[in-house]
Parts: C-alpha cells; sequence; structure tokens
C-alpha cells in the first residue's frame, strides 16, 4: 500500500533563531499531510465537517534527525500504522533533497461529534476510506526511510 508523499518548501518565516527549520513547522506539515490524507481518501475536511464532524488530534510526537535550513529541499510522507473504529495513528517522515531522514513524527487522532464534542466512531465503510493508506509497522520499517 502506498505512502502519500507531498513536497514542501521552505521559506525565511520557517527558520528559527537557530537558522534551521523550526519545530512547530514540523507540526504544520503534519496538518498538511493529515488533510492531503483525508482529501486522498475521499473524505476532504470539509466535507467532513460540513456532516458535521470533526478530526482531532489526541497527541503527537516528533524525533528530529538531521536540520533542514533555508535553501534545502523537504518532502513529507504519511501514511495510517493503526486503524481502529475510534481512532488511527499517523506515521510522517520527513527528508531533506539528499533523501536522509530529517524527521520522524506520529500523531494519534479521532473524529468528534461537532454538536456533542464526543468521539465518533466509524463505520466500517469509513474505515475502509483508509485502507490503503493503512501499512503495518513491520513493513513500514523494511522499507527505505525508517527510523
Amino acid at each position: 500500500m502506498p505512502k502519500l508523499t507531498y513536497d514542501l518548501p521552505i521559506y525565511t518565516f520557517h527558520i528559527d533563531f537557530a537558522q534551521h527549520v523550526s519545530n512547530i513547522v514540523y507540526v504544520q506539515w503534519m496538518e498538511i499531510g493529515r488533510l492531503l490524507l483525508l482529501q486522498a481518501a475521499g473524505r476532504p475536511v470539509e466535507q467532513v465537517t460540513a456532516s458535521g464532524t470533526a478530526p482531532i488530534l489526541v497527541e503527537t510526537s516528533i524525533i528530529y534527525k538531521k536540520p533542514l535550513r533555508l535553501g534545502d529541499t523537504a518532502r513529507g510522507e504519511v501514511w495510517i500504522s493503526e486503524l481502529t473504529n475510534v481512532s488511527a495513528w499517523m506515521e510522517f517522515r520527513f527528508y531533506n533533497g539528499a533523501g536522509e531522514l530529517a524527521a520522524a513524527g506520529r500523531q494519534r487522532g479521532i473524529f468528534i461529534d461537532m454538536e456533542s464534542g464526543r468521539p465518533k466512531r466509524l463505520s466500517a465503510d469509513e474505515r475502509a476510506l483508509f485502507s490503503p493508506y493503512l501499512i503495518s509497522e513491520e513493513t513500514a520499517l523494511s522499507r527505505p526511510g525508517r527510523v
């Protein structure tokens, strides 16, 4: 199954006082990946929220391996490593132009009912939309770009 890949431009406003991409930018890049994943699964965020449901995060972690700097090119990857009736673990990898791992992250997300604020269980049909991007940890680690 495919990992969703996306190019990430690096702008001057992404650079922090240490002259590399700020940690907060990686969180924004993860947001871009999540939105692209929803769209690729046929559930763009506008459609999801119009149905009274909202995707939210309950956990984020990032491991930084190599700094990205102004002038570098960056590429992101996202896939789902675990999908249940209520939550999903999304995995992210960020690479420099040479294909070297710059950072690895993961986020746990859920869908909530916007009216009640309570978690919303995904139906089997909804889970099936995301199955093309569900990659087991063993498969992901056997591919290039592992942590």
